[in-house]
């Protein structure tokens, strides 16, 4: 392919750097093939590295029978997503999974079983346990510290420090036994505050890097140890195809300059979906359309549309095209917005969640996609966008809410109360008239509650009867682990709304991740993985990790077959 047209030429062009992007390109770069990664913002990870980073792999080789959970994996698949998307596409998932994870594993890249973790739909057949796995840390001075600096930082609410020391899960619940004077907690505590501190003196944040920061940059180590290249502020405006068809190359701006790169083998696609781009979002997703995302701001679906202009076609429009948190929004003290998800809070017991009726909607514990798309369901009846978070003193003070961490000073919580984001009345009916919710609903809705919570029956909505429920509610309360009173004054509210983490709807592949036309054919030279394809599994969400899990395998798959 050399000739004059082209200012680079490589094997393998990959656009966009979060699990699916970097996984094609260490594969790819270890099966021989020069690569390069085009990242058109200034950070690497996209939204893989604001995430937990766990990928959801049934049948993977820590599970005690493998094969006897993949079988059970392909029934809990056709009953929670049916003929709502590709069939072989998600065979494809569960049969060639484990071997991505066992070559990313061989090639350096880590995981650990999650052995307790509950698929997000247990009432379904085929539903299991401990499918998820979890990065290790990872040490971001392997990097240096021109790499390091590099890796888009996490939420800044789901760490200490405004965002510079991350904690796995585990340790948030060992760190906050410190409140009980426990000795484990304060070794916890003191260990990872002297490996903080000593990296502050070199390093804008700490270097021990957990979740999805661990997983993009433990990926990025290993490209750089097999040579392969990240350009950042790239932006891919074109797809080149020769007369054939086939994709040959891109065109990008990159600081300025205009430049041609030839693709040898081909280009993967993985740009993270258009979580981020409002006109879409209105586009495809429902009504009322979300204002907020906490993706990564480049997943504005422009690597998409790109696939369309040389042929790539759009699957079929699926339920709601997209997977989803509720979220509550509030400000920082540099005045950026801060969009929390709320992904485990729900579940503690004192939390309910009501829409303008004053009523509840749904199990508050079940996962954030369920708990979301509630929202909407409810939404069509009794406006339940915004939906509110209700909860007393005492659990506000034992568990926190949302940006409110548990413990925190009333400075705290004033602030938060100044800023609008908390609500706080002395009794419940003048709570309701604060967030705009009938008093007598809201009042009715909080007695039921603390009759059921002395009982430990939740008689509308069974909240404690799911083991997914139960794996995020307080095991030191009784009689139900995830219901409790909403009794001691004052009394608060937190609003949360729709916030799309991912879209579902994506360029139609193969299964080898090849983009497809409008005729069902593939355009020879271009695949696409992550977000930027259809979901295999329509809008439905199996369990955690389930989009990172499927942008590794078909990311995996890709560079496999560009590699062949």
């Amino acid at each position: 392919m050399s000739d004059d047209r082209w200012d680079r030429e490589v094997d393998l062009l990959v656009l966009g750097s979060g699990a699916g992007g970097l996984g094609a390109a260490v594969v790819g770069a270890e099966e021989g093939l020069s690569v390069l990664v085009l990242e058109k913002t200034e950070w690497l990870g996209g939204t893989t590295a604001r995430s937990a980073g766990t990928c959801w792999i049934p049948g993977h080789r820590w599970q005690p029978d493998p094969v006897a959970d993949t079988a059970a994996a392909t029934t809990y698949l056709d009953a929670l997503v049916g003929d709502r998307a590709d069939r072989e596409l998600r065979e494809t998932y569960l049969a060639h999974g484990p071997a991505a994870i066992d070559h990313l594993d061989h090639l350096g890249v880590r995981f650990r079983h999650a052995k307790t973790v509950v698929d997000y739909h247990p009432e379904l057949p085929g539903s299991g346990l401990g499918r998820a796995l979890e990065p290790h840390p990872f040490d971001g001075r392997l990097l240096g510290k021109a790499a390091f600096s590099r890796v888009r930082g996490p939420i800044a609410e789901f760490a200490l420090f405004r965002g510079t020391l991350m904690v796995r899960r585990p340790e948030v619940d060992q760190l906050l036994s410190i409140f009980d004077g426990s000795p484990r907690g304060m070794a916890l505590a003191l260990r990872l505050g002297l490996r903080w501190a000593t990296d502050l003196l070199r390093y804008p944040r700490g270097t021990r890097l957990v979740m999805g920061n661990a997983l993009v940059a433990s990926l990025y180590h290993q490209l750089l140890r097999r040579t392969g290249d990240v350009w950042f502020t790239a932006h891919t405006t074109e797809l080149i195809a020769d007369h054939t068809g086939r994709v040959v190359g891109a065109a990008i701006l990159n600081r300025g300059r205009s430049v041609r790169i030839a693709a040898r083998r081909g280009i993967v696609l993985a740009g993270g979906g258009f979580p981020a781009e409002p006109s879409l979002r209105t586009r495809y997703l429902p009504q009322p359309t979300a204002q907020f995302t906490p993706a990564a701001e480049g997943a504005t679906g422009d690597t998409i549309a790109l696939a369309q202009t040389v042929g790539g076609a759009l699957g079929a429009a699926h339920e709601d095209n997209a997977l989803w948190f509720p979220s509550s929004i509030g400000r920082r003290r540099d005045g950026s917005a801060a969009v929390f998800p709320h992904i485990w809070d729900r579940a503690k017991p004192g939390v309910l969640a009501v829409n303008a009726a004053g009523r509840r909607f749904v199990d508050e514990s079940v996962s954030y996609h369920r708990f979301t798309r509630a929202m909407y369901d409810s939404h069509k009846t009794v406006p339940t966008i915004p939906a509110w978070l209700v909860a007393d003193s005492r659990t506000l003070a034992r568990y926190g809410l949302g940006m409110i961490r548990p413990h925190s000073p009333q400075a705290a919580l004033k602030r938060h109360a100044d800023a609008g984001y908390l609500r706080t009345a002395d009794n419940v009916r003048a709570l309701a008239t604060a967030i705009g919710v009938d008093p007598d609903g809201l009042e009715r809705t909080v007695a039921a509650v603390n009759r059921h919570a002395q009982t430990g029956v939740d008689e509308e909505f069974g909240k404690g009867l799911s083991s997914f429920g139960r794996q995020f509610g307080d095991a030191r309360h009784a009689p139900n682990v995830n219901l409790g009173p909403v009794a001691v004054p004052p009394f608060h509210a937190i609003a949360v709304v729709p916030t799309p983490l991912a879209t579902a709807l994506g360029l139609r592949t193969d299964p080898t991740a090849r983009v497809l036309d409008r005729q069902g054919q593939p355009i020879p030279g271009l695949y696409a993985c992550g977000n930027d394809a259809d979901s295999a599994m329509a809008s439905e969400y199996p369990g955690a990790g389930c989009q990172v899990g499927a942008s590794l395998t078909f990311g995996y798959l890709a560079a496999r077959h560009a590699a062949t």
